[in-house]
């Protein structure tokens, strides 16, 4: 500790904020089906959330040893390098929350670091392998796999009650599915903290070797544990309401048995990648998980309009952050000065951004709200195909309809006729 330097301090605190911000914009990872679907309180579940995001922090260092060591070279990198990622993750991780859209954090992270890196080194600075096996490779196929598994799941719950009719026994059976996603979603949140607390494990032991301070291949020292984890778990108690709104009601309508399927599936998918080291997006294997139960529903349906904005933004996320963090990396490179703009841009555009969001607030009181651009969406092109070739009446429909004519009302001056006699 005593061989930080001011510079490093700065990029200490501004990774801790990265780490804050990963908190409060992932917290639906976790929480957004079981605020959604009535099974917890929404400032129960991310209280709940924070303190296993806090406790999954010490659980592994897999996935920060590849981030440390393994993206980028760790000769030649300069410290300033790291703080230039840093500001691209951070703005663009605030852009998407403002814009409700559940992003990857941790892709914002690497983009932002790639970004940089190539602007202080070139691209010789960069393992392709490791970007390729690690990053892009995993999030292809983590919405899947979770999507796959969550659909499949969902169609084996509802299979396995469906003779289940006394009312009694469904109040009972929805209450233990209740009682599983609350399980389910504090398993979420803890490799919500194993997976991406070491995210900022791995950054600010980066720093740490840049500077000299650390042996390069070292693990994150205990006082980086403590503080990544701390800082994530205040961001998900912060919680990202417009985050959760997005994932609980834009993207299809969830009942208990499709939300504890969800989050279950996307829980064995994050825990398995970090026990493997793949910096796996929590977020995609979420939003994959609840596309996949929606489908898996009989009648459910996902609204592939915000799925589409969606994948747009997974899409963008990588070469935008790339983007900012090598114009941040561009000005840190002219010296004090240039590090001082850089700052003051990421403070200002944080401030912007947190103003843009005063004009709409969304908190734990309206986070269930519709918002007007969710529940009116179409439910995309499959259903509307589906209900355009609806097959015609059949023959013992079409002979029970009939027309009847009234007859003429009778004249004020009529006399009732005597009934006809045969």
């Amino acid at each position: 500790m005593e061989h930080i330097t001011l510079l490093l301090a700065i990029v200490v605190v501004t990774a801790l904020v990265f780490d804050f911000t990963n908190g409060f914009h992932d917290t639906a990872n976790a929480m957004a089906t079981t605020i959604s679907t009535g099974a917890m309180k929404p400032k129960t579940a991310v209280a709940m959330s924070a303190v296993l995001n806090l406790i999954g922090a010490f659980l592994s260092v897999e996935v920060a040893k590849t981030i440390s060591g393994g993206i980028v070279n760790e000769n030649g990198i300069r410290t300033e390098v790291i703080f230039a990622a840093l500001v691209g993750a951070i703005l663009w991780n605030l852009f998407t929350w403002l814009l409700g859209l559940p992003s990857s954090s941790s892709h914002a992270l690497f983009g932002g670091l790639i970004g940089a890196a190539v602007m202080s080194a070139g691209w010789s600075s960069i393992n392709g392998g490791t970007v390729v096996t690690k990053v892009l490779l995993p999030a292809i196929a983590a919405p899947l796999v979770a999507g796959i598994a969550a659909m499949l799941a969902t169609r084996l719950t509802y299979r396995i009650n469906r003779n289940v009719t006394d009312p009694n026994q469904q109040k009972s059976t929805a209450k233990g599915y209740r009682a599983g996603q609350i399980a389910s979603a504090g398993l979420v949140s803890l490799a919500h903290g194993t997976n991406d607390a070491q995210k900022t494990m791995g950054i600010i032991t980066l720093a740490l070797v840049t500077s000299g301070v650390l042996a390069p291949g070292s693990n994150p020292p205990m006082w980086v544990i403590v503080s990544a984890g701390v800082a994530i778990a205040l961001g998900t108690y912060l919680g990202g309401w417009r985050i959760i709104r997005t994932m609980g009601k834009g993207l299809t309508d969830l009942q208990p048995p499709q939300g504890f399927a969800a989050q279950t599936s996307a829980a064995t998918v994050i825990l398995a990648s970090s026990h493997l080291g793949f910096s796996l997006s929590t977020t995609q294997s979420c939003s994959g998980a609840v596309m996949g139960a929606g489908l898996g529903r009989k009648g459910g349906v996902v609204r592939w309009s915000t799925a589409t904005r969606m994948f747009v933004a997974w899409g963008l996320t990588l070469p935008a952050a790339g983007l900012v963090g090598a114009g941040a990396e561009f000005l840190t490179k002219q010296g004090p000065w240039g590090i001082a703009v850089t700052a003051v841009i990421l403070v200002g555009g944080s401030f912007a951004i947190w103003l843009a969001s005063r004009r709409e607030p969304v908190d734990h009181t309206n986070v269930n709200d519709t918002d007007g651009t969710t529940a009116d969406e179409p439910q995309g092109v499959v259903t509307t195909a589906m209900a355009a070739v609806a097959p015609p009446p059949t023959a013992g429909a079409v002979s029970e309809l009939s027309t009847t004519i009234p007859a003429p009302a009778a004249a004020s001056d009529d006399t009732p006729r005597p009934a006809a006699t045969v």
